[in-house]
């Protein structure tokens, strides 16, 4: 089976396309115990969820071999999809040991993604900072990268660069990439205002289009600041094949509905 048939085969009621919506835990979810986030991913149709650090879900690298299992087990019988885990680890700190620390905590990460379900991790570039050569900074992070990836590669998990912080223009992300050379690094686009920098959206999602993650973040579909219609032909026209992940940050009254309300933009994109 193709990964593109896998990923067809995970929303059945959806249209035949090589990506599927699903669910960041930040910020709709993040205070929903695990039973909750569940429930309410299968009564909203969002079948795949990444699960953010720090979050009421409590999935973090403390867990027992024993509460790893149950939140495999849970995952199973909810028919819901674990994509993966959301770290905060960044690789920017020219701190040396600010840096070892978050090598090795994304590390801890990725075994915990693989014990629990997973399929990845996601990090961040992150920053520039005073009196450090911006070659330098994308060195590094481009090298902590690889570290990570590599070990990542033996427990099947993919290693996930969010576009963000300072580093998230995409030429940026480019330099990094060209750097962070290891196949199981990929990058998860992330929606923000600086892809329609410089020579605009096209040009910007091109620069990476073939190191692409498996998921890819969104905002609302309904903002009308950023041109989902223009990304979602790009998606189409590309190798693309995961989860779009819907990270919302507005506060409605009724999040459930108003993930299935992003659903139905989020399909109705796909008919375009």
């Amino acid at each position: 089976m193709t990964s593109s048939q896998q990923f067809r085969l995970l929303q059945d009621d959806q249209l035949d396309i090589d990506f599927a919506f699903g669910f960041v835990t930040y910020l709709w979810g993040k205070d929903w115990d695990l039973t909750t986030l569940l429930k309410n991913c299968q009564d909203s149709g969002l079948l795949g969820i990444e699960l953010r650090t720090t979050h009421a879900h409590g999935v973090e690298p403390a867990l027992s071999t024993e509460e790893r299992e149950l939140v495999r087990h849970q995952f199973a019988e909810s028919g819901v999809t674990l994509v993966g885990l959301g770290s905060d680890e960044r690789f920017d700190s020219p701190d040396e040991d600010k840096l070892k620390l978050a090598i090795k905590t994304t590390c801890d990460f990725v075994v915990l993604s693989h014990d629990v379900g997973g399929s990845g991790v996601k990090v961040k570039p992150d920053s520039f900072h005073p009196n450090v050569p911006r070659e330098t900074t994308i060195r590094q992070i481009g090298e902590s990268l690889n570290k990570v990836a590599e070990f990542a590669e033996g427990y099947g998990q993919q290693i996930r660069l969010e576009v963000h912080g300072s580093c998230a223009h995409l030429p940026t992300i480019k330099q990094i990439m060209d750097i962070a050379d290891h196949p199981n690094v990929a990058v998860c686009w992330n929606c923000n205002p600086e892809d329609l920098a410089g020579e605009g959206l096209e040009h910007n999602f091109k620069l990476v289009e073939d190191r692409l993650a498996h998921t890819l973040h969104v905002r609302e579909l309904d903002l009308t600041e950023y041109p989902y219609d223009e990304l979602f032909a790009l998606l189409r026209n590309s190798t693309f094949c995961g989860w779009v992940l819907l990270e919302a940050r507005t506060n409605p009254k009724d999040r459930v509905e108003a993930m299935k309300e992003q659903l139905a933009l989020f399909r109705r994109l796909n008919t375009q």
